[in-house]
């Protein structure tokens, strides 16, 4: 089995992204800053929370959490949305109340939902942007290649779905109900999952030289486990990432640089050259 690391990847993105944020610092006197939006708490959530204020102090990206009570939430938005030095605002899902999740995501203003969700965002999503960055950081082609992505979601299936689309791929979703997910999968080179299903991609599902992306994340028996199954992961004959360390590390990578994008936007917006 080769492995597909993000961890091996991050540190070259982080290097780039500190230069351009201290030139953005140093030379336009723009400081990037993230504004995180939560309502509610939990254990999982605070520890996305802390990956990416760690994230944000080893780059100089200044990142804020409000924590706000439901009734509130589109209000502290709006006063986000409206504050010039707040560069990326992100909700951080999921809301206590799902309800609010439509009216939050798309509440934010597009130029700065560098999460990608609102229905008008400038942004690729994050896992999506990282998926894709992965794969080229392992000099996989996709060009030529029958694509699988398992799952519809609006955080990876869909904006996946629609960035190789757009570029041309041969890409199918299927979700996990699907009759004909085994059949499709045997012919697919290339297999995105993130349904949060444990062990539903199976080894008979998967065939030689195959590489596997498994976003789904659940906990089983208090273990961290994916979508796919540990009979696939022994195998020799995948590439496949890590339950830990794959696309993670990477998908917090991908959400400091459209914090950066934005930024680098205003500082054009004033006049000044792009860096």
């Amino acid at each position: 089995m080769k492995s597909l690391n993000g961890l091996e990847l991050v540190g070259y993105i982080k290097e780039r992204q500190a230069k351009q944020v201290r030139a953005l610092r140093q030379s336009w006197r723009v400081v990037p800053r993230l504004a995180i939006v939560r309502t509610g708490e939990s254990p999982v959530t605070d520890a996305y929370l802390r990956l990416k204020h760690t994230y944000g102090d080893d780059i100089l990206v200044e990142v804020k959490t409000y924590n706000v009570l439901g009734q509130n939430l589109i209000e502290q938005i709006q006063e986000l949305n409206e504050d010039e030095n707040v560069h990326g605002i992100i909700v951080q899902l999921p809301l206590a109340n799902l309800s609010q999740t439509d009216s939050a995501v798309n509440a934010v203003l597009p130029k700065k939902d560098v999460d990608g969700l609102g229905v008008n965002a400038q942004f690729t999503p994050a896992t999506a942007m990282s998926i894709d960055w992965l794969l080229a950081g392992y000099n996989i082609e996709l060009s030529g290649k029958k694509i699988a992505i398992v799952g519809n979601g609006r955080l990876v299936g869909a904006p996946l779905f629609k960035l190789w689309k757009d570029a041309g791929f041969d890409v199918t979703v299927y979700d996990d109900q699907a009759t004909k997910l085994a059949d499709g999968l045997t012919l697919a080179d290339i297999i995105v999952t993130a349904t949060g299903v444990p062990g539903l991609i199976t080894s008979n599902m998967v065939k030689a030289g195959a590489v596997i992306v498994d976003a789904g994340v659940a906990s089983e028996n208090g273990k961290l486990v994916g979508d796919v199954a540990e009979e696939v992961r022994v195998r020799n004959d995948v590439a496949i990432t890590p339950v830990k360390g794959g696309v993670g590390p990477l998908t917090v990578a991908a959400l400091f640089d459209n914090v950066i994008s934005a930024a680098r936007k205003v500082a054009d917006i004033k006049g000044q050259q792009d860096i």
